[in-house]
């Protein structure tokens, strides 16, 4: 699991390869991650927008920016936690996401944290370093 902590706000990840999902033979290949964001400050927040750059093993960067995440803008108290899972495609073995949330306090102050680098691996990587 990786985890970045932003002003008191952690988001932690975890990834897993779907095997079923992917097509190796075709370039294919298929990931899900599960993203847990916690408020460990004393101010009450809102996720508004995501911004995701993926890489790929060859270097080629796709970047993705929108609003919320699943569907939804999430609001944070204090103590609380949102849980989420989605997931992504590669048409190599392996690459890695990083990212940020843009969020807000209940006061109007819009600020970014950010979402830890993660890889994605699978076992179909060849373990060239290109």
């Amino acid at each position: 699991m990786q985890q970045a902590i932003t002003r008191n706000i952690a988001v932690s990840v975890e990834t897993r390869f779907l095997e079923g999902d992917s097509d190796p033979d075709e370039q294919y290949f298929v990931w899900a991650y599960r993203i847990t964001i916690e408020n460990h400050g004393d101010e009450t927040v809102q996720l508004l927008t995501r911004h995701w750059q993926i890489t790929d093993s060859q270097g080629r960067l796709k970047e993705v920016r929108g609003d919320g995440v699943v569907g939804e803008q999430p609001v944070l108290e204090p103590g609380g936690h949102f849980t989420y899972s989605s997931g992504t495609p590669l048409s190599t073995a392996s690459g890695f996401m990083r990212g940020s949330y843009g969020m807000q306090t209940q006061a109007g102050e819009n600020f970014d944290i950010e979402v830890p680098a993660f890889s994605l691996d699978s076992p179909h990587e060849s373990g060239n370093i290109n």
